[in-house]
């Protein structure tokens, strides 16, 4: 099966058990993301690396998926105040699929979203 219609038939949606079918039909690939800057979306992929930048401003935590930083696609910023609320720590989603909601903006050439609380960030069992 091609990546693009794997990545549309996501077995669940966990963490918030509220997401539906309908969703898991919409998911964006993170290398996919740049196409819908601008759009509201659902990006869905494995958490390659996450890092929390300390020294930058807002101190947020970034989650890159669609290959290793520095050349990874897609970010989710989280912002420094909801750090804390995450269950699990956004560090214990490395190496996990995720799916980022949220409005798809551009960020130094890769798309992002800008994390607004914990539940705009679902585990997910991607197939």
């Amino acid at each position: 099966m091609p990546p693009k219609t794997t990545t549309r038939l996501l077995a669940a949606l966990l963490l918030s058990g509220c997401a539906s079918a309908a969703l898991a039909q919409d998911a964006i690939r993170p290398d996919q993301a740049t196409r819908f800057v601008g759009q509201s979306g659902m990006v869905c992929g494995k958490v390659e690396k996450t890092r929390y930048a300390q020294n930058s401003e807002g101190s947020p935590t970034f989650l890159h998926m669609g290959g290793a930083f520095p050349r990874h696609t897609f970010s989710a910023r989280i912002p420094q105040d909801q750090r804390d609320k995450f269950r699990p720590s956004p560090e214990e989603l490395e190496g996990r699929d995720v799916c980022i909601v949220g409005a798809i903006q551009r960020d130094a050439g890769r798309a992002e979203i800008a994390v607004r609380s914990p539940a705009d960030v679902k585990l997910a069992t991607i197939k």
